[in-house]
C-alpha cells in the first residue's frame, strides 16, 4: 500500500489563473492545468510529482458530468480542499474483504466509468476503486486503488507529464492531516492500516517510505512535504485552499 494521489476541490482560478498557474510552477511543480480528463460537467488538472499526483478538479455542471456523485454534492454545498485520499494497493479484493469483516462500510471495487461527448459515449479508466466512508471530524475520504495490470500501468505513466521529477522533485513523502477526528473515524484508520502507531491525540501511519499523520488540532488543514533534492526549491511552500504543499 502507497500513497498514490490527492484529489482537491478547487476554484476555477487555480486552473485558469494565469498568476496563480505562476505561482505553482515556482515552487517547482510544472502545471498544465488545461490537460487531464473531464466532461460537460467536471474538469481534472492532474499536478504530477514522479509517480504520484495531486488531482485538481473543479466541478461545472450540476450533475457533475459523470464525476463522483458524493464528491460533485459536497463540491456544490462549498467543500474545496482535500476530498479523496488514494491508496494504490494490489489486493483490492482482500483489503475489500477485510474491511467488510470488520464492518467498515467499503464499496465493492469498481472501474470508475464516466459519460462524455453529449453522454453518448462511455470512458472506462484501467483501474477499480473502493470507497471508504467519508470521515465525520474531518472532511474527506480515504479510497483504494488497484490497476488492472501492469500493461495498464505503463499506459498510464506516459501521461504523467509534465513531472516534478525532472525539476529534482520526487515524490509525496508526508502528508499531515490536522483536525478533531471521531471515535468512528479512528476505527475506519486501524481497520484499513496495520503499520500505525497511537501516541496521545496523534495517530502515525507507516507505508514503506512513506508515512500518513493524523494530529489533534481545532481547525482542519491538510500539510503535504514533498521530497526535494534541488536545492533552487528546497523549503519553497504553496497554499491551495486550506492544502499546504512543501518541498523538503
Amino acid at each position: 500500500m502507497k500513497i498514490d494521489h490527492l484529489v482537491v476541490n478547487v476554484d476555477a482560478y487555480i486552473q485558469e489563473d494565469k498568476e496563480r498557474i505562476a505561482d505553482i510552477e515556482s515552487i517547482g511543480l510544472p502545471y498544465m492545468p488545461k490537460w487531464g480528463k473531464g466532461t460537460k460537467g467536471f474538469k481534472v488538472s492532474n499536478l504530477w510529482i514522479g509517480k504520484e499526483y495531486f488531482e485538481f478538479v473543479r466541478i461545472k455542471a450540476k450533475d457533475g458530468g459523470g464525476w463522483v456523485q458524493e464528491w460533485t454534492t459536497q463540491y456544490l454545498s462549498g467543500h474545496r480542499g482535500l476530498i479523496g485520499f488514494a491508496l494504490e494497493v494490489e489486493y483490492i479484493e482482500d483489503i475489500y474483504h477485510k474491511l467488510r469483516s470488520q464492518s467498515v462500510d467499503v464499496t465493492p471495487p469498481e472501474p470508475l466509468r464516466f459519460r462524455w461527448f453529449f453522454n453518448l459515449l462511455t470512458k472506462t479508466m484501467p483501474w477499480r476503486n473502493a470507497y471508504l466512508p467519508g470521515f465525520t471530524g474531518v472532511p474527506f475520504q480515504f479510497f483504494l486503488q488497484q490497476m488492472n495490470d501492469e500493461k495498464a500501468r505503463k499506459f498510464m505513466e506516459q501521461y504523467m507529464v509534465p513531472n516534478s521529477q525532472d525539476q529534482g522533485i520526487s515524490g509525496i513523502s508526508e502528508v499531515i492531516i490536522h483536525g478533531a477526528l471521531t471515535a468512528d473515524d479512528i476505527r475506519i484508520i486501524c481497520a484499513l492500516f496495520d503499520d500505525y502507531e497511537q501516541n496521545g491525540g496523534s495517530i502515525t501511519i507507516r507505508l514503506g517510505a512513506q508515512r500518513i499523520r493524523f494530529v489533534n488540532a481545532g481547525d482542519y488543514k491538510v500539510e503535504v512535504l514533498l521530497t526535494c533534492s534541488n536545492p533552487l526549491y528546497a523549503g519553497k511552500e504553496i497554499d491551495i485552499h486550506n492544502l499546504h504543499i512543501r518541498n523538503t
